[in-house]
This record gives structure tokens, sequence and C-alpha cells, in this order.
């Protein structure tokens, strides 16, 4: 994919109302050169996918074929070149977000189901309201390679070309906890103009205290602004709280993987569907 596809992308992605923009497209391809992809036939341009990779974790993003060609196996190419392609980078281990009704078409592919994420959205009009919260604070710049160390142990590979830029964008909002003096959690937020993307949200496992004190810190900044995320279906308490303040449930993904990795169960949030 180059930037001549761009214009595309985003008249497929449309289609099914994913709201993205030619910056999207930009900001993967800059992450990941190589890896994002448009499928032709007969130089007609008719699907696409996109892929990152993190040390010996590869993620599969987008994947989409233009209507009159689904079902004829434009799909599979794809995700076997795109397989193919981080085999080639050394991934070991290749995860994804599934819409329901893709479950199957991943399975057949050899994806294994790992656990279920529901998505929210809505307008912050409070903050989560915690009768005994835990101390989270602002991420400063010097924070960066910790926030970085953090993530890597949880999600198991280092996401440092992924979080730099978000993390320096002074748009961007960011909380972290720290327990003697270490960063344990943190939570990060995308923002432009009145809409926020709120991820990852990394915490130890089985500390939703901790997760929901830093969603009541970010939530302080994010009031009025229309927000969406993705949290672990399990994760009741958060879930609830996020119900309690004005948001609502869309949707359900699955998360899933080609050699399921050992680590992911302190990742809360994801960064995003499309990256992990």
């Amino acid at each position: 994919m180059s930037a001549e596809d761009f214009d595309f992308a985003v008249q497929l992605t449309d289609t099914a109302g994913w709201q993205m923009i030619e910056e999207d497209f930009e900001f993967m391809t800059n992450l990941e050169p190589e890896g994002c992809f448009v499928l032709l036939k007969n130089s007609e341009k008719i699907g696409l996918a996109t892929t990152i990779s993190f040390d010996k974790i590869g993620w599969f993003g987008n994947l989409i074929i233009g209507e009159k060609y689904r079902k004829s196996g434009a799909g599979s190419t794809l995700v076997h070149h795109s397989i193919a392609y981080l085999a080639r980078k050394q991934i070991t281990t290749m995860g994804l977000y599934a819409y329901m009704d893709t479950v199957s078409f991943y399975k057949r592919l050899g994806f294994v189901f790992n656990s279920y994420f529901t998505v929210l959205q809505g307008k912050i009009k409070r903050s989560i309201r915690l009768k005994k919260a835990v101390d989270c604070k602002k991420a400063e710049k010097d924070d960066l390679y910790r926030i970085c160390e953090c993530d890597a142990h949880c999600f198991g590979a280092s996401r440092k070309k992924l979080l730099k830029p978000i993390l320096l964008d002074e748009a961007n909002v960011c909380y972290t906890f720290k327990d003697k003096g270490k960063i344990q959690a943190y939570v990060l937020s995308k923002v432009w103009n009145n809409f926020a993307e709120i991820g990852p949200l990394v915490s130890p496992w089985g500390r939703s205290d901790v997760a929901l004190s830093l969603l009541e810190s970010l939530f302080k900044n994010l009031e009025g602004f229309e927000v969406s995320l993705a949290v672990q279906k399990k994760e009741t308490a958060l879930i609830n709280a996020l119900l309690k303040i004005g948001l609502e449930k869309q949707f359900c993904v699955a998360r899933m993987f080609l050699n399921p990795p050992a680590a992911l169960g302190c990742v809360y949030m994801p960064e995003s569907l499309e990256r992990g």
C-alpha cells in the first residue's frame, strides 16, 4: 500500500462504516511500510489488509474485500499473504480482533479463540466516581521509556514504535500508576477534535481498582468528548462503571491468535482493534 491507495482504502472501508480517514492509513504505513497490502484483480483494486510487527508478536488489522469479490477466496489470499509477510520477519505469534461474523473464517485459517472484548462508545458527561481510588498521575515526557517497559511486560513484546508517536503527540492524554517509583499501569487516549479513542489500558492482573482509577483520572480531562474503547468482556466491574456514566455497548469482538502467547492477561484495553 502506498499514498496513492489511501483514497481507495477510505472509500472501501466506508462501505463497512469504519469511519477511517486517509491519515489512519498514512499512520499504519509509516509504522509498517511493507506490511500493508492492496489486492488487485486484473489491475482493479478489490481489497486491502494491514499488519504490524512487534518483535516476535505480529498483529493483523484491517481486512476488507469489495462486496462483489467476497466469497471468492480474496480474503483468504490476503490473510495468507499477511501471515507469510510476518513469518519472514520472524514473528512467532499473530493476533487479531475478529468481528463475530468472521470468527469461523479465521478459525478455518488456523486462528484460535482467546477472549471476548466489548466495544463501548458515548459522550463523557462526567467521570467515574470511586469511593477509594489509587493515586494516578498525568504522564510526562520522561515517562516514555518506562511506559514502554511496563507495556512490554504485559503485552509480551515491545510496542515502542507504536506508543512513542502517540505519547509524544501533545494532543493525547496519558495517566500512569506508580508503585515504589515504578510504573505498574497506564492508560492512553488518542484525541482529535471532540473525539477520543482510549487505549491501551495496561494494569496488573486482578487490579481492576487500578484500571478504574486510571479511567477516573483520564475522564476528568475528557468531559464532553465522544469516546470509543474496547474492554475485556470478563472485566465486568470496568464495563458496569462505564455503562453507569452513560457509555453504551456497540458490539463484541473476539481476540484470536496463531500460536497464542503466554502474556496479554493484563491488557485490559487494546490500543486499537487494528494494532492490538
